[in-house]
């Protein structure tokens, strides 16, 4: 799910290879695409790529004008589909997207962003029309053009932090792993922790009910907890909820999650940070398997995660707001009613 990752790692390895490349970037959809503004691409001059405008409608040609582009070393604007010079391709949904061409983007500046991203540091690259781009972080820019310039703001991938032990976390850190998703794991269970280790995240051995968390939580980390034994999530929970997750959920049933509350409640934890805590979790109300479980609570964190990335990627203030843009005035209600 890290393809911002991906896409800084094939530009970075094509220069080592003295591989000249391009930056192909959207700043403006036409109707309906299936990729959003602000999406990338990295091309080579050999013809490799890594990434997507369109889902596949288009890339051969997208590739053929990057490799043009880098001979030329000049950035240009080119629209694909609706509205566009090339009338023999078109995008089946009917669309357009107009594309930002960046040859030779600088090597230092990828090698310093994915330090930054990998940090997790938001972070944002201003692509400007003559091909020069700069790289900001503390800015809270949405994506989008602004003086002349267009911003694209990066936020941190998803990470999950699963609280628990037995079947349920182990099916859900795997399901994880598979879909490239950082993970940190906190259990009473040892070989628990170290199996995370070796599947490249972090463990933390919980010693009891009242242990340190062991992670830092920031806004796009999604905290879950596992427990059969609720207990432990009465010490855990109050020190999650001090920091600013994602999300923050916890197994099982709503008398369950009733119980939970009034037991945090007991314990001087506010309503406001009561009213972050979901239960139960999942996104299919059936599931009961440790397999079913860990799909429905994915589905969950990705649809949670991925409305948060486009609300703070096109924030409700800014210079590059349009107040009249209806557009925008229905991504923010929706913004306010997001996880």
């Amino acid at each position: 799910m890290n393809a911002f990752s991906g896409l800084l790692r094939f530009l970075l390895d094509a220069a080592e290879r003295g591989e000249r490349t391009a930056l192909v970037t959207i700043t403006d959809v036409i109707g309906s695409s299936p990729r959003a503004v602000g999406s990338h691409m990295g091309v080579s001059e050999t013809g490799a790529y890594v990434g997507s405008v369109s889902g596949g409608c288009i890339e051969a040609a997208v590739v053929t004008e990057a490799r043009r582009v880098i001979e030329s070393g000049r950035a240009e604007e080119i629209r694909f589909g609706a509205g566009s010079r090339f009338i023999d391709i078109r995008l089946p949904c009917g669309g357009g997207i107009d594309l930002a061409f960046t040859p030779h983007p600088p090597r230092a500046l990828l090698a310093e962003t994915l330090r930054l991203h990998q940090q997790r540091t938001s972070l944002v690259w201003a692509l400007g029309r003559d091909g020069a781009m700069a790289l900001r972080t503390g800015s809270d820019a949405g994506t989008g053009w602004l003086g002349g310039k267009f911003q694209v703001r990066h936020l941190p991938a998803l990470r999950l932090c699963i609280f628990g032990r037995d079947a349920e976390a182990l099916s859900l850190m795997r399901l994880a792993a598979g879909l490239d998703v950082e993970i940190c794991l906190a259990s009473p269970d040892e070989d628990l922790v170290a199996l995370a280790a070796e599947m490249g995240g972090k463990g933390h051995h919980l010693q009891m009910p009242d242990s340190d968390i062991g992670f830092s939580i920031d806004r796009q980390t999604a905290v879950v907890m596992l427990f059969h034994d609720h207990d432990w999530e009465l010490g855990l929970l109050p020190q999650i909820l001090r920091q600013p997750a994602l999300f923050v959920g916890a197994m099982g049933s709503r008398k369950t999650h009733a119980n939970r509350l009034e037991a945090l409640r007991l314990r001087g934890v506010a309503e406001d940070a009561l009213n972050r805590v979901t239960g139960p979790i999942g996104l299919i109300p059936s599931a009961r398997d440790p397999q079913s479980l860990a799909l429905s609570v994915m589905a969950q964190l990705v649809d949670c995660y991925n409305k948060a990335v486009s609300c703070q990627a096109m924030p409700d203030r800014g210079a590059a707001q349009d107040p009249t843009d209806e557009r925008r005035t229905l991504h923010n209600r929706s913004c306010r009613r997001a996880c």
